[in-house]
């Protein structure tokens, strides 16, 4: 044969390649949302959601796995979750790719049967009947994006449901301003779905998710009752109260149950970092904080690397998008440095992340310094972890462990892995863990490493907040494989 008929040959063999993957694709779609709108099921690929997810996302999941367990694509996957649509399945969480690999070493039985020996506990599971009430306090980067993620999760209507927006009205046309923002971001795109609004009833209506926009000037203002909210979450993500008496204020509203801050919290209020700390929260507490975007990249990576390794000291540097409390131009500021021009220099500040892990993890306190330099970006931080252990470790050592933290771990979605020379910032913009590990980045000197972390200090962080107000709410699914 030729060479320009080899080249044709191959070409058109991996040209039929793809278009038969993404048939494949095509049809699990509708398949994945009935499962997911009917039974919540959460039908994922090595820890992505494959929920709302279009064509070229579901491959580009499945292609990511040839870095763990060899190819994979959607011919192995695909009769699995065909086969899942005959089973009477109750809400769980389903990682097709894990099965899809187990499933070739059981190629003796029918995807059917498999699954049924694999999925056993969760067939003919209980339904949840009422869902939980969600009240977001606040709706600046963080209350949207949190308002973008739950109703995404909305599913059939069983789990979180957001029920109101509390602000203060600024000034007329002020409910179309913020439905325009939560319609479009600058940093994360248009909403996926469609949004209007209610004006005549103050109301926002998102994919069917009808959410009420309360103005009020401080909690005492609201009984949520009177909106038909009941004993429901409330998170506060203005920053402004941060300690229990503050906090309270919204406890002794009608209709409010908990209170959960988006900051690190005064006192002594938990700092929960889901994943590392969630099972010591309990049901008498009633106001906990979720701590800050920073604390949550970096705690589970050091949590893991002190149990296997051990910790002996470190320091922590955090290389910081810009915040709202920072000035556009040189102006005056409480804040030492934070006054000079958030998009024109590179400001050295304090962070409170390197305290805060020692809420969540004690057997690190006194252990960690840090600082911070928030940078003239909009989105995207970097965490830089320089870390002293007990032991000489060599950076293969490091980084393979990493890999299966993040990829086969309970910390999946904690810490996610990158071994990529070419990843930059704006590559991370829409992660949904709390943290990603760079592999390329890593040093090692001795029993000196120093890591870094890439997180989306928006999506990242809100990501773990829902996770926290989901296991508040009862929320809690069973993952396969276990």
């Amino acid at each position: 044969m030729s060479d320009a008929a080899t080249l044709k040959a191959l070409s058109e063999d991996h040209f039929g390649r793809w278009k038969h993957r993404e048939a494949l694709a095509e049809s699990m779609i509708p398949v994945i949302g009935k499962l997911y709108r009917e039974r919540n099921v959460v039908v994922v690929v090595y820890g992505r959601s494959l929920v709302n997810q279009s064509v070229i996302q579901i491959l580009k999941h499945h292609r990511r796995v040839r870095m763990i367990a060899g190819d994979l694509s959607a011919v192995d996957t695909y009769p699995l979750l065909m086969a899942m649509q005959e089973l009477d399945l109750g809400p769980c969480r389903i990682d097709i790719g894990k099965l899809a690999v187990q499933y070739r070493e059981a190629s003796d039985l029918s995807p059917v049967d498999f699954l049924r020996r694999e999925l056993a506990s969760s067939l003919g599971g209980s339904r949840i009947v009422h869902p939980t009430d969600v009240v977001l306090y606040g709706f600046g980067r963080i209350g949207r994006m949190l308002a973008r993620l739950i109703i995404e999760k909305a599913g059939g209507g069983e789990g979180l449901r957001i029920r109101a927006v509390v602000v203060r009205k600024s000034s007329e046309g002020d409910l179309q301003k913020r439905a325009s923002l939560l319609r479009r971001d600058s940093v994360h795109g248009a909403f996926d779905g469609t949004i209007a609004v209610d004006e005549e009833n103050e109301a926002i209506i998102a994919n069917g998710n009808y959410i009420k926009v309360i103005y009020a000037n401080q909690p005492e203002d609201i009984d949520y009752t009177s909106y038909g909210i009941h004993d429901a979450i409330l998170i506060d993500n203005t920053g402004k109260l941060k300690d229990r008496d503050g906090l309270g204020r919204h406890l002794n509203c009608p209709g409010i149950a908990r209170v959960l801050l988006t900051a690190p919290a005064k006192g002594d209020i938990k700092n929960v970092v889901f994943g590392v700390n969630d099972k010591e929260v309990d049901a008498s507490d009633k106001i906990l904080s979720a701590a800050s975007c920073t604390t949550n990249a970096i705690t589970p990576v050091l949590k893991v690397i002190h149990d296997h390794f051990g910790i002996v000291s470190g320091h922590v540097e955090t290389v910081h998008s810009f915040t709202n409390d920072q000035n556009l131009i040189d102006n005056y500021h409480k804040s030492d440095r934070r006054g000079r021009s958030a998009v024109l220099n590179m400001v050295i500040t304090e962070t409170g992340a390197a305290k805060a892990v020692a809420k969540a993890l004690p057997e690190l306190a006194g252990k960690l310094t840090g600082n911070s330099i928030r940078v003239p970006t909009p989105n995207v931080s970097l965490a830089i972890l320089n870390l002293a252990l007990p032991q000489p470790v060599s950076r293969d050592e490091i980084n393979e462990f990493m890999r299966d933290v993040a990829l086969t771990s309970r910390f999946q979605r904690q810490i996610d892995y990158t071994n990529s020379t070419e990843v930059v910032s704006t590559d991370f913009i829409g992660s949904r863990a709390a943290g990603v590990f760079d592999a390329q980045a890593t040093i090692v000197n001795g029993n000196h490493v120093t890591m870094y972390i890439w997180y989306d200090n928006e999506v990242g962080y809100s990501c773990q907040v829902v996770r926290i107000i989901e296991d508040l709410a009862g929320i809690s699914y069973p993952i396969y494989p276990a």
